[in-house]
């Protein structure tokens, strides 16, 4: 299946007025550190502080009469959920999220005061497919998957389509697009968006290193698992395989996948801080992670990266920027 630029505009006019049209940001010390143009899409900076109110709603705004009565259930570490719960709250209808009892304070905070009803689970001894699923069949809520889903994906990829509409304005069309990389949702919806409009510009996938399974895929032409158990920062990107859906978007529309480190995306989160003057989770930094730890050619090349999300509760910052104070 494709999702079509027709799909993306369509969650464009649904989302009109309702999501945030975050701008493109430019930064002189970035430019000049990589001898570049980049262009910075802030998502930290949209509905609950990650893009992922925007597939959220998109998917929501969608159903049916009967659907929106009984409500909708969905299982997330925290950006998802939130989405989920702003969505529901805006459109009047009961939102149930199964949230690992270890996600970030923050996150399950922000969820339950958005009048979500959480249910906690044991990530080492429950499964919150099951849980989630269980649910759906005992009380008729409408499944909301985090990235595997068809409307998700359009949503998320008004992203991409904002970035290249933006950059338009000012006559430009990038050379190169990096987005973050968990579950492929934001990476299909960015990537579909970006080939369309313009099919010589390369898009690049960013994860983690110990969940680098986008990039094991690209290597092995097909879906692959990683272990999952390694912790890390970056609770938004532990995905374990690509999605169904998103991997047979990706594997044809993303040029290629990088990895970087843990202390990679500490850096440019104190970076992010100190010159941009955004608070960027460790997730959605990794684009900026990529092109400071020079990953890419990006020489004279006109560059938009998407910072996906904000929400890193205040003890992980603050260890971040301790051990980078000043980044240069």
């Amino acid at each position: 299946m494709s999702i079509t630029i027709e799909h993306i505009r369509q969650a464009a006019a649904r989302l009109e007025g309702i999501a945030i049209r975050t701008p493109l940001l430019q930064n002189k010390i970035l430019n000049e550190r990589l001898n570049a143009q980049v262009f910075i899409k802030p998502e930290c900076l949209q509905h609950i502080g990650a893009f992922k109110f925007r597939g959220a709603y998109n998917r929501l705004s969608q159903l049916n009469e009967a659907q929106h009565a009984l409500g909708v259930v969905a299982f997330s570490s925290g950006n998802h959920a939130q989405g989920v719960a702003l969505a529901a709250r805006m459109l009047g209808m009961k939102a149930t999220i199964v949230m690992p009892s270890d996600a970030p304070a923050l996150k399950l905070e922000g969820t339950k005061q958005l009048g979500a009803q959480v249910r906690p689970y044991d990530r080492k001894t429950e499964s919150r497919e099951e849980i989630a699923a269980e649910i759906a069949a005992n009380t008729g809520a409408t499944l909301v998957p985090a990235f595997d889903d068809a409307d998700i994906i359009a949503g998320q990829g008004t992203c991409g389509l904002e970035i290249m509409e933006q950059l338009a304005a000012l006559g430009k069309q990038p050379n190169l697009v990096l987005a973050p990389c968990g579950g492929g949702g934001l990476m299909a919806g960015v990537s579909s968006a970006v080939k369309a409009l313009s099919p010589d510009t390369s898009v690049y996938g960013v994860e983690q290193e110990n969940y680098d399974d986008h990039f094991l895929s690209r290597q092995a032409g097909k879906r692959v698992k990683v272990d999952g158990s390694i912790p890390t920062l970056c609770d938004a990107l532990m995905a374990t395989t690509p999605g169904e859906l998103t991997w047979s978007i990706n594997s044809r529309t993303v040029d290629d996948f990088i990895v970087v480190t843990e202390d990679e995306i500490v850096f440019a989160i104190s970076f992010a801080f100190r010159y941009l003057k955004l608070v960027v989770e460790p997730g959605g930094v990794v684009p900026l992670a990529a092109l400071l730890a020079n990953k890419l050619d990006v020489k004279r090349a006109t560059v938009a990266i998407v910072l996906s999300g904000g929400n890193i509760d205040s003890k992980t910052f603050a260890s971040c920027l301790q051990k980078y104070p000043s980044p240069h």
